[in-house]
């Protein structure tokens, strides 16, 4: 690479590979053919749309999830903040289809009034989805959302309903590390802080 004011860098090559220093923590939530309500923690997934306002997840088809994906045809996703980083994780590491993760964990379920998915009481952000397409990727396969509503926390949002990221405190996930960590302080505004200077 190239020398610039910021210094030489070395590279080192590393091979095909989904490489991604972090991802959000999030928790998906769906209903089982019989109706119980399950929780998933998954790391690939995130925002893919604005318009419509559209999120994403991709799942292994041995995950118990991925079927109650495909049958209900929505999920919501969660957001936890770092005081439930213990019922983050358990979400990720044992299958509904062996326990029931509410009953475990003690977290509430509470039944969308938009989607046939239930959502997760005391996380601070909840977005309400329904499926509007499926692809079959490799060994993932990704479910679009279509975000029919957000539930937001009211006691961590600021002037213009913008959620305080500082308040929230979400899990950011590691996954070269398999580590979990937390958002710093602010540095700088987006789509802003580039004018104010001029970049050799």
């Amino acid at each position: 690479m190239a020398n610039n004011i910021r210094g030489e860098i070395d590279e080192k090559k590393y091979g095909s590979k989904s490489l991604s220093l972090s991802n959000t923590g999030f928790c998906y939530c769906t209903y089982d053919d019989e109706g119980n309500p399950n929780a998933m923690t998954a790391a690939w997934g995130g925002i893919c749309c604005s318009s419509p306002p559209c999120v994403a997840v991709s799942l292994r088809k041995a995950t118990y999830t991925y079927g109650s994906l495909l049958a209900k045809k929505a999920f919501t996703l969660n957001i936890p903040s770092e005081n439930f980083i213990k019922e983050a994780d358990y979400f990720g590491l044992v299958s509904g289809k062996k326990e029931n993760k509410f009953a475990h964990t003690g977290l509430t379920a509470v039944k969308s009034d938009l989607v046939d998915a239930p959502y997760i009481k005391e996380f601070p952000i909840n977005l309400e989805c329904k499926i509007i397409n499926i692809l079959e990727i490799g060994l993932h396969t990704q479910f679009i959302g279509e975000v029919l509503d957000a539930k937001i926390d009211d006691t961590l949002q600021e002037k213009g309903d913008h959620p305080l990221i500082e308040q929230i405190k979400p899990l950011i996930f590691a996954p070269e590390s398999r580590s979990y960590h937390v958002v710093g302080k602010q540095i700088a505004q987006a789509f802003a802080i580039g004018n104010d200077t001029n970049i050799k």
